[in-house]
């Protein structure tokens, strides 16, 4: 996955061609593997950042949306 901070791009899910899958989570860090929810193929276990201020992350793989519940912990978790 690119990193928004070398690149200036990050995931965002555009209005009619993301598939609408959000999951709400307790940290701004956040795996996936595309197994959530439907039960995909899957893809590689990826880390995603919520990126300093957000409280949403995509994944680039399969679209997922992963929302950071009110009153979580937005500073981050363990670090990935």
């Amino acid at each position: 996955m690119r990193d928004p901070k070398l690149t200036g791009y990050g995931p965002h899910p555009v209005e009619g061609l993301t598939p609408v899958q959000r999951i709400e989570v307790d940290s701004t860090n956040v795996p996936c593997d595309g197994e959530v929810g439907v039960g995909g193929l899957g893809h590689p276990r990826v880390w995603l950042r919520m990126s300093a201020g957000a409280t949403e992350v995509t994944c680039p793989y399969c679209s997922i949306t992963y929302v950071l519940k009110p009153g979580a912990d937005a500073g981050g978790g363990h670090g990935h």
